[in-house]
């Protein structure tokens, strides 16, 4: 057994599977904390790396494409505190974390396991039900359908078409985006016979998020619905490789747009959406930008 335990959280390889168990300190994302533990199975694994750093080291492990519904759903926009496949390390336990980095290698190696995408999922993804409140509504998955139900700071064209039900036979994908920059997030269910291209403030089938604590845990809805859909793989084409994590940032900050921003944050703050903290935050990241 190679293990290694940090306040981050504690990894531990027996030769068949990996098993990650988040931390309780304060720097471990909410989504990793909801997900709890995860067993993952040697095959589908990739590689995996660990990087020194003055004050601490970083194990990250590599999935094979395809392996994951969660990764599969959010694409490489998992911010590193929210990313399971992340863990912190102490200075004192680089060499532990060496270890595990070759014991894993190892394991790779003898079992002779491919690199290459993956045609089935081997991860099970969240449990069932799920239910997340964030933004503009509660997105729910039980399995056979998802259930979308709006708030009071839902746009009126939206909230008028009342609590949304849809089967799991009628959904052809899943879109999750996180909040970045000025730009919005949100999870959106792809529908067959629904328009494109309306904007998640309006669309019926998406739930918009602002960028507060509680949006990562749409990525649970995601990912719950993601494996219960046909596999990429399954129309015979190569499954797509899912990008690096990475962070974006709009091109330009348009003078117009960052004066809007500051409106929009005013009025979430008037009505209660923004705390006094998440306001001043969020208003002087903006500032930063005039």
């Amino acid at each position: 057994m190679a293990e290694i335990i940090q306040k981050d959280g504690t990894w531990a390889f027996d030769g068949d599977a990996l098993r990650i168990t988040p931390g309780r300190d304060k720097n471990v994302g909410l989504l990793r904390r909801e997900l709890g533990e995860l067993v993952v199975p040697l095959g589908a694994l990739a590689g995996i790396s660990f990087e020194q750093g003055r004050k601490s080291g970083r194990l990250r492990l590599r999935l094979r494409d395809g392996a994951d519904p969660l990764l599969q759903a959010t694409a490489g926009r998992l911010a590193e505190a929210h990313d399971p496949y992340q863990l912190a390390v102490e200075p004192d336990r680089y060499g532990v974390a060496e270890y595990v980095s070759d014991e894993v290698r190892n394991a790779l190696l003898l079992e002779g396991v491919s690199p290459d995408p993956v045609t089935e999922y081997l991860l099970p993804g969240p449990s069932l039900p799920v239910s997340v409140s964030a933004g503009d509504g509660t997105a729910g998955f039980d399995g056979e359908r998802v259930r979308l139900e709006w708030n009071w700071k839902t746009e009126d064209a939206k909230a008028s078409t009342g609590p949304r039900t849809i089967p799991l036979a009628d959904i052809t994908g899943v879109e999750w985006q996180p909040a970045a920059g000025l730009e919005n997030g949100h999870l959106r269910f792809l529908v067959r016979g629904a328009p494109a291209g309306v904007p998640p403030k309006y669309d019926p089938n998406a739930v918009e998020l602002w960028g507060f604590k509680k949006d990562p845990l749409m990525a649970l809805v995601a990912a719950a619905v993601q494996a219960r859909l046909p596999h990429p793989s399954a129309a015979g084409t190569d499954v797509p490789e899912i990008p690096s994590q990475r962070v974006t940032e709009p091109a330009g900050d348009d003078h117009d747009v960052l004066l809007r921003r500051l409106r929009e944050l005013g009025e979430l703050h008037r009505d209660g959406v923004l705390t006094d903290e998440e306001f001043t935050l969020a208003k002087q990241a903006v500032l930063k930008r005039l």
